[in-house]
């Protein structure tokens, strides 16, 4: 099985003009995408709250979450982000379906997602 890792910005959505290129792994089986506790500080993103989180050892842990843009080709979307540890940068399930995109497990690429209203 292959790793795909693709180029996106993250920006404050209070300050949009404020953003990081980052190259995000992604991680279709986490729900939110993941960035460095110490980049999102720096752009100025804030907690909004403390969620509990199972990872893939079963270990629990406690992570702060705020909210973020993440630009992707022409598409900007507004996605809940953890902060996280340095080093660690996941793009997630609820951050690829906002920007419109999934992974095709089998190419390994990101692929369009059909824009439902219902």
């Amino acid at each position: 099985m292959g790793l795909t890792f693709i180029k996106a910005k993250i920006s404050n959505p209070a300050r949009p003009g404020k953003r990081k290129e980052l190259e995000f792994l992604i991680d279709s089986g986490a729900l939110y995408s993941v960035v460095p506790a110490e980049i999102l500080k720096r752009l100025g993103i804030k907690s909004t709250s403390e969620e509990e989180f199972i990872l893939a050892n079963g270990e629990v842990v406690r992570k702060h979450v705020g909210n973020a843009f993440f630009e992707y080709g022409k598409k900007v979307r507004g996605a809940p982000v953890i902060f996280g540890e340095k080093g660690v940068y996941l793009m997630g399930a609820t951050t690829l379906e906002a920007l419109g995109f999934a992974l095709d497990p089998f190419r390994r690429q990101l692929k369009p997602l059909p824009m439902l209203m219902m």
